[in-house]
């Protein structure tokens, strides 16, 4: 039996692996939240590392508040940064493959076709800039990795974009939605669905892959898309990202290209829509 630890287990990833975790009885699956195991502790994450032997490690933990984090830079650079260090020494001193999360943050949204893995990186936000050190933590200290880069995640579970729509869709008559980012929103479930893939086929295919659901959206869409399928009445403008400003700022552009992902380890991806109606019509 594969024994697997899934850290950050009450984030949007985590929620979906422990719901497919039904459904694997070959696979142990060992849920550990940030309450359970604070992955800036070393002491903490070897101590774990010590008492159970793991075949991998899908760490789902992150600080993922990405306005929040212009101001919290320590906060965010130590769960980033510093944590995804531990588990990655972790890792190595017991031979544990790593499975890690990462974000399409990792670049400025300066090009206008889709991101290849190899392509040159520019965070423009805090939380960026720490995701991308955190991959760059894990190159320097493993061989057997696995980071995904994902964007746009969604789901039934956690704070989310598709969750603030459907709670303002029902207060609201109106919304201003903005149009000029475009990306791929990617449902949590289908993400977790490759992660456990990648676990099962036993690849040594290792490096940095992305993964999102196929094709294109700017949140104006996204948020229509979500209305549409909920049948919500709601009048929606589309608005440009100056009329909205945050601390943080925004890739413009951060869509994926899967193509590595797809070769490489064979899985398929849905189309975004497809997997928001198989969210929404739950």
């Amino acid at each position: 039996m594969i024994t697997i630890l899934v850290t950050g287990a009450n984030g949007q990833l985590g929620q979906c692996l422990q719901e497919l975790s039904l459904i694997h009885p070959a696979i142990k699956f060992i849920f550990v939240s940030s309450k359970e195991l604070d992955i800036t502790n070393k002491k903490s994450v070897d101590a774990l590392f010590s008492n159970i032997a793991f075949d991998y490690c899908v760490n789902c933990a992150a600080y993922t508040a990405v306005d929040k984090a212009e101001a919290e830079k320590n906060r965010a650079r130590e769960v980033n940064v510093l944590g995804v260090q531990y588990l990655a020494e972790a890792c190595l001193g017991n031979n544990v493959k790593l499975i890690h999360i990462s974000t399409d943050f990792v670049f400025d949204g300066g090009s206008n076709i889709p991101y290849k893995e190899g392509d040159e990186t520019n965070p423009l936000s805090v939380y960026g800039k720490t995701k991308l050190d955190g991959e760059k933590a894990i190159q320097n200290t493993l061989e057997e990795f696995f980071i995904l880069r994902t964007s746009w995640l969604y789901s039934e579970y956690a704070n989310n974009f598709m969750k603030t729509m459907l709670r303002l869709g029902s207060e609201r008559d109106e919304l201003g939605i903005i149009s000029d980012q475009i990306g791929s929103p990617t449902y949590a479930k289908d993400l977790a669905r490759a992660v456990i893939e990648i676990i099962k086929s036993d690849t040594n295919k290792y490096g940095v892959y992305h993964y999102s659901n196929e094709g294109v959206a700017s949140w104006y869409d996204f948020a229509k898309a979500i209305f549409d399928l909920s049948n919500t009445k709601i009048t929606v403008s589309a608005i440009a990202t100056t009329s909205y400003p945050t601390p943080a700022t925004r890739p413009h552009f951060s869509v994926l290209d899967k193509t590595k992902l797809k070769s490489n380890l064979g899985i398929e991806i849905p189309y975004w829509r497809d997997s928001l109606k198989e969210v929404i019509s739950k």
